[in-house]
């Protein structure tokens, strides 16, 4: 079956008919934004298919649109039979239809028969494997009776195209060979393959479980017997070896032997030690009196250096002092010569003020007289700008006028509309009778028209008198109005009319302008005020007395100030000069001074040590050196003679240790004699060999029913394992077309990927990549939106090379694949859309743009028809 037109009515916001027309083969995308009607086609498409004419439950109500109405839906398909229309209408009148080329064939419960009979063929409804509605990304139906229904439509499908199926692996006697295995089995086991607790197969463990750990028990104790009495045994051989008296006697020789080694050893390294100690007091007593030779040598190189440096320090000393005595006259001359050049300069300081303070009394009278000018000027604008101040605060200024603008426009308009519905009279006079005409006894000229608003008598010399009524002249209380607010302002501004109050505006405003003219260039005469001004002349210095003396000119002030400068400048050099001269000759003085005084210490000093440094015989010190060279000899002959004390020490030690650890193996062997002995003798009582020989039989009795009973599972086990295989096997030959149909898809999405099924949904139950198996429920959405896609697009291949072809029809399948995926699955759909008809309702479109495909719209029926199934 294939589609190829589909319409509704009165189906939720589709009040008038629309329709869907040129449903290609191939692929079909209806790409519109939400709320445009895409799931309301779905919903009404399964309605006819699926739901009764005569159906009135909730879920067909709840396709009629707010303004109630009968809900219809047409679709026409196409099947290897022809072309035929289905239609159906609920509700009001309820009604069925299935033409075939506009031939009526089936109506009421024959067209549901044959609507159902197509639909169950397809498989390719809601309750089927092909149609996705909106917000189902799973496999899942919703409700039990539906899953079921899509569950037996998958199976018949999957037997249909997998062939013949053996009897015993895919029927009923095989569930029951399985179920009688494994009930068998569920007498000696659980369900995890445990021993059952209350079955012959548990019981049989815990009775070998019991023999096991009684003979293992007494195993035990006849094992601890045997290995008793060796030890035994071994204990008193080894005492007998311990106690011998030739051997301890041969113990204690070698203690005593080793603890006389040792004390000899002690004796002759404490004459060692003596031997060594006097050689260290020769050698000290020598080394004394060497240093005592140097040290009164040393002295008397002191004293002689110490001599020579007190002579030299005297003939610096005197050097020194002349130095300071010529330094001290040079500085007292230089500081006469920067006094006079000081008192010469101060003078030259005196002339050049004296002859700056004449020049400025000079420049002084010059701005005199300006500021004098400038600040008479500025009164004379202060009081002109004091007389436009004034003038500019009479008249009406710019908002005053600009209201008074307004009420006369005001009043003329009123005037205007007044005079476009007045009477107008023209009079045209003949020549020589211009101004007969006469109004208030004012001749009437001609050639221009009178408005006439009231009632109006006109004089007409020789003829009598004229006399007009005007009709309707507009709203003279507009004009009225009008002119009372106008002369309202004008009488609180006290003028008399418009033209004095333009003319009293126009003399404020050129009032204003000449007071910014006299404002600005006061402000240019005077920045600061005409206060400022004055303060600026009196603080100008008095004129020079006309019987002062004269002073030289600044110039020649000037040049004299330099020369003095100049001189002064060089008499503080030379006097600085002189000084830092006179504080080095004062500072070699001193260090000359200074060095005297401390090399006459220094030859005290060398004189002190002299004395205390008495001369060395030559006797004592050949004494000492004979007393060193005796002491040395002593002490290497005793050290060669020395007996090695840490062999000695060790020896003893190994001496000592046997005897203690021989006595300590004695007391212990003791001890362990009498344990030892007391154990065998329980045991002898116990008889437990002849206990552990009776147990042995019992315990091989109870493996051997254990055994028979284990083989007894195991076969159950296998042969439950072997039923298993065998319906593994019927399920994969159940599979395989499938999973062929699958594979290319699948590895779109994910290289070297695999499907494992579930045998009794018949739907995919694992992932598997690379290597890990992964449940299908803990996928991400999106994971599973995708491969419940590609597992319908595979079934509907499947039905197309069955013969049985139904259309794919996904509303909003694909809301959680990402930008990578999607279009990998457009590729899916563009691969299976060769085979089988598929149609997608989206409403992203810019998501969709990219998957092409035969491009639909929802458009209205032109002419509307009053009902679809008016064929």
């Amino acid at each position: 079956m294939k589609l190829r037109r589909i319409a509704v009515q009165n189906l939720r916001r589709f009040t008038a008919p629309v329709q869907i027309e040129g449903l290609a083969d191939g692929l079909n995308v209806l790409s519109a934004p939400n709320e445009q009607g895409k799931s309301t086609l779905f919903d009404g498409l399964q309605a006819l298919f699926f739901t009764a004419h005569g159906g009135s439950g909730k879920e067909i109500k709840a396709l009629q649109p707010h303004a109630k109405g009968a809900p219809e839906v047409l679709a026409e398909i196409e099947t290897p039979e022809g072309r035929f229309t289905l239609a159906k209408r609920w509700l009001s009148k309820p009604r069925a239809h299935v033409w075939q080329d506009g031939r009526l064939i089936a109506q009421a419960d024959a067209a549901e028969a044959w609507i159902a009979q197509l639909a169950a063929a397809d498989a390719g409804g809601p309750a089927g494997l092909l149609w996705v509605r909106q917000g189902l990304t799973g496999f899942d139906e919703s409700g039990k009776k539906a899953q079921d229904t899509a569950r037996e439509a998958r199976r018949d499908l999957l037997s249909s195209i997998a062939g013949e199926v053996d009897t015993m692996t895919g029927g009923a006697r095989m569930d029951a060979a399985l179920k009688r295995c494994r009930e068998e089995l569920g007498r000696y086991a659980t369900a995890t393959g445990r021993p059952l607790k209350t079955g012959p197969w548990k019981a049989a463990q815990d009775r070998v479980e019991e023999l096991q750990a009684e003979h293992d028990r007494l195993d035990q104790l006849v094992a601890e017997l045997r290995h008793d009495l060796t030890a035994r045994a071994r204990a008193r051989s080894e005492l007998a070896e311990l106690t011998e008296p030739e051997a301890a006697a041969r113990r204690k020789s070698r203690l005593a032997e080793a603890q006389e080694a040792q004390a000899n050893a002690e004796r002759h390294a404490a004459q060692l030690d003596t031997l060594t100690r006097a050689a260290e007091t020769a050698r000290l007593r020598l080394d004394a009196l060497d240093s005592r030779r140097k040290a009164r040598g040393a002295a008397l190189a002191e004293r002689d250096e110490a001599a020579q440096a007190r002579q030299a320090a005297g003939a610096l000393k005197a050097e020194a002092e002349t130095a300071q005595a010529e330094a001290e006259r040079a500085a007292v001359q230089a500081r006469d010569i920067l006094k006079a050049a000081r008192d010469r300069l101060a003078a030259a300081e005196t002339d050049l003020r004296a002859a700056q303070h004449a020049r400025q009394a000079h420049e002084a009278e010059h701005q005199r007289k300006e500021l004098t000018q400038r600040i008479a000027e500025a009164e004379d604008l202060r009081q002109q700008a004091e007389t436009a101040r004034r003038a500019a605060s009479h008249g009406p200024d710019a908002k005053a006028i600009d209201r008074l603008e307004r009420l006369a426009r005001a009043l003329d308009q009123a005037r205007a509309l007044q005079a476009a519905s007045a009477a107008r009279l023209e009079i045209s006079y003949t020549a020589g009778r211009e101004g007969a005409i006469t109004l208030d006894g004012q001749p009437l000229p001609g050639d221009r028209a009178l408005l006439l608003l009231q009632v109006t008598a006109l004089d007409l010399p020789g003829l009598g008198t004229l006399t007009v009524t005007p009709g309707d002249t507009g709203d003279e209380t507009a004009v009225d109005s009008a002119g009372e607010a106008l002369s309202a302002a004008l009488r609180k501004l006290d003028l008399p009319d418009i033209d004095a109050a333009r003319q009293a505006a126009r003399a404020r405003n050129e009032a204003e302008r000449r007071l910014s003219e006299i404002t600005a260039t006061l402000r240019a005469l005077a920045p600061d005020g005409a206060e400022a001004l004055r303060q600026r002349l009196a603080a100008l210095p008095a004129p020079m007395p006309e019987d002062a003396p004269q002073p030289p000119s600044p110039e020649v002030a000037v040049t004299a100030l330099r020369q003095a400068e100049s001189a002064r400048q060089e008499a503080e050099i030379r006097a600085e000069t002189a000084r830092d001269q006179l504080e080095i000759a004062r500072t070699e003085t001193a260090r000359a001074l200074a060095g005297a005084q401390a090399a006459a210490d220094r030859l005290t000093r060398a004189e002190t040590a002299l004395e205390q440094a008495p001369e060395t015989p030559e006797a004592e010190h050949s004494a000492a050196l004979e007393q060193l060279a005796q002491a040395e000899e002593a002490r290497a002959k005793a050290a060669t003679e020395a007996p090695d004390i840490e062999s000695t020490r060790a020896a003893l030690s190994r001496a000592q240790s046997a005897e203690t650890s021989a006595q300590e193996a004695i007391a212990r062997l003791n001890l362990d004699l009498a344990r030892l002995d007391e154990r065998v003798r329980r045991s002898a009582e116990g008889a437990v060999e002849e206990r552990l020989a009776d147990l042995a039989q019992d315990l091989e009795t109870a493996q051997a029913d254990l055994g028979r009973i284990t083989r007894d599972v195991a076969v159950l086990r296998r042969l439950e394992t072997a039923l298993e295989t065998a319906r593994i096997a019927a399920r994969d030959r159940y599979f395989t077309p499938v999973a062929n149909a699958l594979r290319p898809l699948l590895h779109l999405l994910w290289p070297e990927a695999q499907l494992d099924w579930d045998d009794t949904e018949l739907l995919p139950r694992h992932l598997i990549r690379n290597g890990t198996e992964e449940p299908i429920d803990i996928l991400s959405g999106g994971t599973q939106e995708q491969l419940a896609l590609l597992v319908r697009l595979a079934f509907a291949r499947l039905l197309a090379r069955d013969g049985r072809a139904a259309p794919v029809i996904l509303d909003d399948a694909l809301v959680f694949t990402d930008d990578d995926r999607i279009e990998r699955m457009f590729d899916a759909l563009h691969r299976q859309a060769s085979d089988v008809q598929i149609l997608v309702l989206t409403c992203r479109q810019r998501a969709f743009r990219d998957l092409g495909g035969q491009q639909l719209q929802i458009r209205a029926m032109d002419p509307a028809p009053d009902s679809l199934l008016e064929q």
